[in-house]
C-alpha cells in the first residue's frame, strides 16, 4: 500500500497534498508568532503582555530564593501564597515596565558591561580567573545557550540604569548633612528597670475553653515539620579513578607546554639614585636635575661610593637609606625605561642618567642571577598529580553533562541514568525542611528536593552542585512526601498551659508597668517608683549600645526630648516578656565638627543614597500611575 502511495504521490496531486498540509502548519506558526490563541496571560503592561509560564517560572525561583536565603529558617507558612504571588506580579510589572522606559529612553547595555558581568562572576571562574569552558558548562546545566543568557544580563543592565541615574543625581546640603550627623550620633541619658513577667506568674486552672481556643489561635507552633524521602545520584570526582596512567611522552609534553611555570626569569639586583623631577617641571627644572645627576654619576665615577652617595643625595625616601638598593627586580616590575637601563647593564656598570616619570636616576646592577628552568625530572610527580587532576575533572564534567541530560529526558525515573553512567541509586531517611547531614545540610539541596518541580510534578531535580567548584554533583526524586502536621492538642497541652500562663504573667506586667510609668510622669522619682526592682543607670548611650536590651535603647531614642529638666517616661516590651519602664533624662546631640573631613564625606554619600532611593521610589510609583496595565485579580499556577 505505501508503495502505492510512493508511486501516485507524483505531479501536481503530490503538490496539492503538500499545500493542504502546509496551511495548517503555516497558520498554527504565524498564530504561535503573534500570540493569538496562545498562552495565557496574567497582565499586560503597555500592550506587552506577561504570560502565565513566564509568572510561574519566576514564582518558582522567587520561592527558590527564598528556600536558599533562610535556610532552616524557611517554612511554608512564613508566606501567605496569594500575597506572594501577587508580590511577584507587582514586581514583574514594575521590572517589565522599567525596561520599556529605559528604551524609550536611548539607554542601552553594550557588550563590554555584560562581558564584565559574565567574567567577574564566580561561578564561571576556574582558579580565581573566568574559564569560557566552565561559563559553557555552567550554562548547559541550567539549560540555557549564550546568546540567552547574555541577553537577559543585558535585560537587566538597561533595567537598572534608570534607577542608578536617578540614585546618583541626588544630594545632602550642608545643614541638611549637619542634622543627620546630629541626629545619627545623638546620646541619651537613660535609666531603666525591668518588670519581670515572673512576679506575676499563677498556677491558676485554666478551662477547656480558654485552652481549646489558645491551641486553634496559635497552630503554628504545634506543627510537625514537613518532611520527604528521596533517591538521588551521587556524582563525585574524589571517588572516581582515572581510565590511564598518563605516559611519560604525555607528561613531557605538558612540561613543555607549561614551562613559564617552572621558568625561574633572569633576576637582577640593582640599586639606584634618584633626583626626583614633576612630571610637569617646565624644561629649566628638568635640566637643572639632569645636571646634578650628571655631577653626581662623575662623583662615582671619581671613586666615591655609590651607597654613600645614595644616602647623601638620593630622593628616593623609600631606598636611600639602604644606599640605593631596590633588591632584586624582574623584567617588567619597574618603569619601562628604568627596566630597559636596569636590563641593558653589565654586571657593576654604572648606567647614564635615565629620565622617568619619577626624575633622573643613576643605575649600577650588583648582582645578576640567570635565568633558570627546573628540570622535567624535578617535576614530574608534580605534572603527574597536574594531569590526573585534570583528567579527572574532565571525566567530572562529562559525566555531570551526560547526568543532566539523562535525567531530564527520563524525568519519571533515576534509573536509566545509572546504568549507563555506572552509579548506585540511593535512598535517603527522612528529611526536613531545615535539612540533615552532610550533602543534605546544604540550601541549595533541600530548595531541589522541595521545589514545585521535585515535590508537585515529581520529577527529577536539576543536577545540584551543592559547592562551587567541588566537583560534586547530586541529582534529586521524590520517593514520599509528607505534608506539615499538627500535634494533636492532647499531646501538646501542657506546652499549652505553660503558654497561657506565659500569657497572661506578660499582660500583668505590662499593666504594672503602665502603672508605674504613670508614677513617674506624675512627678515620681525613678529611685523611688523602681523601689523593689533592679534599676540600671549606664548614663549617656548611643543607639547602638550593645549591653542594653534593643527595645529598651529603641524606646528610649523615641521618647520626646526632656523639657526644662523633666524626664520623660515609657515602656517597652522584652523579648522574652518582661516589661521594661525607661526613663530619658537628657539629650547630646552628635557633633558635626567632630567628624573628619572622610568620615563627614562618606556621611554625605550614604546619606544622599538613601534619598535618592527615596526618588527612585517616587519615580517609579509615577511611572506606574501613568501606565496602562491589566493584571488578572488572583494569579493561579499554571502548574
Amino acid at each position: 500500500m505505501l508503495q502505492t502511495i510512493r508511486e501516485r504521490a507524483q505531479g501536481w496531486i503530490a503538490w496539492a497534498i503538500v499545500v493542504l498540509i502546509s496551511i495548517p502548519f503555516a497558520l498554527w506558526g504565524i498564530q504561535s508568532y503573534l500570540g493569538i490563541g496562545g498562552e495565557p496571560v496574567v497582565a499586560s503592561v503597555n500592550g506587552v503582555d506577561i504570560t502565565q509560564r513566564a509568572f510561574d517560572y519566576k514564582y518558582r525561583e522567587v520561592r527558590a530564593q527564598l528556600r536558599e536565603r533562610l535556610g532552616a529558617a524557611y517554612r511554608p507558612g512564613l508566606f501567605d501564597e496569594k500575597t506572594l504571588r501577587a508580590k511577584v506580579l507587582d514586581q514583574m510589572i514594575r521590572d517589565n515596565l522599567l525596561l520599556q522606559v529605559s528604551h524609550d529612553m536611548g539607554l542601552r547595555a553594550s557588550d563590554q558591561e555584560v562581558r564584565a558581568l559574565i567574567v567577574a562572576n564566580p561561578a564561571f571562574q576556574k582558579d580565581g580567573r573566568f574559564d569560557d569552558a566552565t561559563y559553557q558548562r555552567a550554562l548547559r546545566l541550567r539549560g540555557m545557550r549564550p546568546p540567552e543568557f547574555e541577553n537577559g544580563l543585558r535585560q537587566q543592565i538597561v533595567s537598572t540604569q534608570l534607577g542608578r541615574a536617578v540614585v546618583a543625581s541626588a544630594f545632602v546640603t550642608g545643614k541638611e548633612l549637619d542634622q543627620a550627623i546630629r541626629l545619627q550620633g545623638q546620646e541619651r541619658n537613660i535609666s531603666y528597670f525591668i518588670v519581670p513577667k515572673d512576679r506575676f506568674k499563677t498556677d491558676g486552672k485554666l478551662t477547656d475553653q480558654q485552652i481549646d481556643a489558645y491551641y486553634r489561635a496559635h497552630q503554628a507552633r504545634f506543627k510537625v515539620p514537613e518532611r520527604v524521602k528521596l533517591q538521588y545520584l551521587l556524582l563525585n570526582a574524589a571517588s572516581m579513578a582515572p581510565k590511564e596512567t598518563p605516559s611519560e611522552d604525555d607528561l613531557r609534553q605538558l612540561y613543555e607546554s607549561e614551562i613559564d611555570r617552572f621558568t625561574q626569569p633572569e633576576r637582577r639586583n640593582v640599586r639606584h639614585i634618584l633626583i626626583t623631577v614633576d612630571p610637569n617641571a617646565d624644561a629649566a627644572k628638568a635640566e637643572a636635575a639632569k645636571a646634578r645627576i650628571i655631577a653626581i654619576r662623575k662623583r662615582i665615577e671619581s671613586g666615591a661610593d655609590f651607597a654613600e652617595v645614595a644616602k647623601e643625595v638620593s630622593e628616593d625616601p623609600g631606598s636611600a637609606a639602604q644606599g640605593g638598593d631596590l633588591g632584586f627586580i624582574e623584567k617588567g616590575l619597574m618603569d619601562p625605561a628604568f627596566d630597559q637601563a636596569a636590563f641593558a647593564l653589565k654586571q657593576g656598570q654604572l648606567s647614564e642618567p635615565v629620565r622617568t616619570r619619577f626624575g633622573y636616576h643613576l643605575i649600577e646592577v650588583t648582582k645578576i642571577d640567570p635565568v633558570k628552568v627546573k628540570p622535567f625530572a624535578e617535576v614530574k610527580d608534580q605534572l603527574l598529580a597536574q594531569a590526573k587532576k585534570r583528567q579527572l575533572e574532565g571525566a567530572y564534567y562529562d559525566l555531570a553533562e551526560k547526568l543532566a541530560n539523562l535525567t531530564f529526558e527520563s524525568p519519571d525515573s533515576l534509573e536509566p541514568a545509572a546504568k549507563a553512567l555506572g552509579l548506585e541509586v540511593q535512598t535517603t531517611g527522612w528529611i526536613e525542611r531545615g535539612g540533615g547531614k552532610g550533602i543534605f545540610a546544604s540550601p541549595k539541596v533541600i530548595a531541589a528536593a522541595f521545589s514545585d518541580d521535585v515535590l508537585e510534578d515529581r520529577h527529577n531535580s536539576e543536577v545540584i552542585e551543592p559547592e562551587r567548584n567541588a566537583q560534586e554533583s547530586i541529582v534529586l526524586r521524590l520517593v514520599d512526601h509528607e505534608d506539615a502536621t499538627v500535634k494533636p492538642l492532647e499531646a501538646v497541652r501542657e506546652q499549652v498551659v505553660a503558654n497561657l500562663h506565659d500569657q497572661e504573667a506578660t499582660e500583668a506586667a505590662k499593666a504594672a508597668a503602665g502603672k508605674l510609668t504613670e508614677q513617674l510622669r506624675a512627678g515620681g522619682k525613678m529611685t523611688q517608683v523602681a523601689s523593689g526592682y533592679e534599676l540600671k543607670q549606664p548614663g549617656l548611650v548611643t543607639r547602638t549600645k550593645a549591653d542594653i536590651p534593643s527595645a529598651v535603647l529603641e524606646r528610649a531614642f523615641r521618647l520626646p526630648r526632656p523639657q526644662e529638666d523633666r524626664p520623660t517616661y515609657g515602656s517597652a516590651l522584652l523579648a522574652h516578656g518582661d516589661v521594661a519602664v525607661v526613663g530619658v533624662t537628657g539629650v547630646v546631640d552628635g557633633s558635626p565638627s567632630a567628624l573628619g573631613q572622610a568620615a563627614r564625606d562618606q556621611e554625605g554619600r550614604e546619606l544622599a543614597q538613601a534619598i535618592g532611593s527615596h526618588y527612585y521610589d517616587d519615580v517609579v510609583e509615577d511611572l506606574v500611575s501613568r501606565a496602562k496595565i491589566t493584571r488578572k485579580a488572583v494569579v493561579e499556577s499554571g502548574d
